[in-house]
């Protein structure tokens, strides 16, 4: 489709249909899941043996090896996927337990009422960021020290336990983002040419995304916030808890792939021929 698209549209375009299809892309295995979830909502039956939550988690399991034997992600990218799928997992137990949402249906794999397969929604995300930060080659320019992007995340997940018990601190967090990564430029590239995006404005068009795909899996009895009903839309404050959630994200493939982000003076010397100014801080 690439290959078409480059050879017969004009580059505009070309590189719109393409912007397209490479989100598409990174967002793979999300769609995956949520393709998993839509159609076991509308076959799967009760009386079945094998709980539709523990098929969901096979399922998920089976993706990622694939997508490892496939060499659609690779182990850095992995690693990212596992330690964002615990920071996501310990947070599903805390949230059940609050009686924030719960999941209804009943499951074998499961633990402290929280199925297991739920720790790959939050792997989902983790994966896409990881997928689109290479096939896009992103840069990011000027990328704050590490001690604030580590500062601001570390605060965002605190937040999400604390509020339950202390006042919300979301709108603070919300200036944070912008005062940490207001500068902050994400350079990509989509065929030739290089195209730019302010880092919040990407982190809040990724959030309208995952809001859309959260109204989805509700509606597919994935999961139910207290007080939902069934074709109840998610309140439109959930897409700022996505917001700031993905800066935990971010956080975590900066972790595990810091040579992106705070280059050595080899990496810049090996990269200076490739792409003028790609590591200017």
């Amino acid at each position: 489709m690439g290959s078409w698209a480059r050879n017969r549209l004009p580059p505009v375009l070309r590189d719109a249909i393409l912007f397209v299809l490479k989100q598409g892309w990174a967002a793979l295995f999300g769609g995956l899941l949520l393709g998993a979830a839509l159609l076991t909502r509308v076959f799967w039956q009760p009386a079945w043996p094998v709980h539709r939550y523990d098929a969901l988690f096979v399922f998920a399991i089976v993706v990622q090896l694939l997508f490892l034997a496939l060499k659609l992600e690779t182990w850095t990218e992995a690693r990212v996927i596992v330690l964002f799928h615990l920071t996501g997992t310990a947070m599903e137990w805390f949230k059940v337990r609050v009686g924030a949402w719960g999941y209804p249906e009943p499951c074998f794999f499961r633990v402290m009422d929280v199925p297991l397969f739920s720790g790959f929604m939050y792997a989902s995300v983790g994966s896409y960021m990881a997928r689109a930060i290479r096939i896009f080659d992103m840069r990011f320019i000027p990328y704050p020290p590490f001690w604030q992007t580590f500062g601001l995340a570390l605060l965002i997940y605190v937040n999400f336990f604390s509020h339950h018990f202390i006042p919300d601190l979301r709108y603070g967090l919300f200036m944070g983002t912008l005062a940490v990564y207001g500068r902050t430029i994400i350079h990509f590239r989509i065929t030739q040419r290089d195209w730019w995006m302010p880092l919040p404005l990407a982190a809040f068009l990724s959030s309208v995304a995952l809001w859309i795909a959260e109204n989805v899996c509700t509606t597919s009895g994935i999961w139910r916030y207290a007080g939902q009903h069934r074709h109840q839309m998610v309140g439109f404050s959930k897409m700022g808890s996505w917001y700031l959630l993905l800066y935990v994200a971010f956080m975590t493939v900066t972790l595990l792939d810091q040579n992106r982000f705070y280059p050595t003076a080899k990496t810049r010397a090996a990269t200076s021929g490739q792409r003028v100014g790609t590591w200017s801080r």
